[in-house]
């Protein structure tokens, strides 16, 4: 029996680095699509996924829901709020779907492929938990609290990770559960890390960014020039 998918979409941050006191997944791209426009394009258009939850801070529900309606709506989709981290709006969808499977992704990555959801999905025939990933170009030292070199990484094992993130959805919400507490936690994978997971990475591309400063709109829109073109 086919496993049922749920996408989960995070455009709830407080875009702190972006340091614009706006919502950067509400930027524009281009003349008509915003950050979160490409990232919805690719769940919509994804046989694989059967929903979609968009988690959004509540005094946003109403730009969430006007970028929704830009769409041809092929699937279920809903938006729920999001709480005062990553980890507890990640919480907040988890317990509206009964989905065995769920697929975690930043909205602010606009540049998402279909075969990245694919990968994932697959991966669960075998894992717990998968991360797309791209492997370190750079060489990566551990330091301590004072910057003094603890160790270096070994480049070839060192990844620099991405979403989306894919999950046994009860597996993820037992560890969320576990961790409640666990102010350490970054993103998903981390929790499955700490219970005992082993946690797939599967290699994506380096061009799937995270919009977090506003230097990085330079490169996205560059990149959506590019795009356009090949159209």
């Amino acid at each position: 029996m086919e496993k049922s998918v749920t996408g989960i979409i995070l455009v709830a941050g407080n875009s702190t680095r972006y340091g614009l006191d706006r919502n950067k997944n509400f930027e524009l791209l281009d003349d008509n699509n915003t950050v979160l426009d490409y990232s919805l394009d690719v769940f919509l258009k994804s046989e694989r996924i059967d929903d979609i939850i968009v988690v959004a801070r509540e005094d946003e529900f109403l730009d969430v829901v006007s970028i929704i309606d830009k769409h041809e709506i092929n699937k279920p989709i809903s938006v729920t709020v999001g709480g005062n981290t990553r980890k507890n709006s990640v919480y907040n969808a988890l317990i509206k779907t009964n989905s065995d499977i769920v697929i975690i992704h930043d909205g602010a990555r606009p540049f998402i492929k279909e075969e990245y959801i694919d990968k994932c999905i697959e991966s669960m025939e075998h894992f717990f938990g998968a991360t797309i990933g791209v492997k370190a170009k750079d060489t990566i030292k551990i330091c301590d609290n004072n910057g003094v070199v603890v160790n270096t990484t070994k480049r070839d094992n060192t990844w620099l990770i991405q979403t989306p993130q894919c999950f046994n959805r009860n597996v993820l919400l037992s560890t969320h559960i576990k961790y409640k507490n666990d102010n350490s936690v970054t993103d998903d994978c981390m929790l499955l890390e700490k219970a005992g997971f082993r946690v797939k990475v599967i290699e994506g591309d380096y061009s799937n960014i995270k919009l977090t400063t506003y230097d990085d709109m330079e490169y996205l829109k560059s990149k959506v020039k590019v795009l356009k073109n090949k159209d």
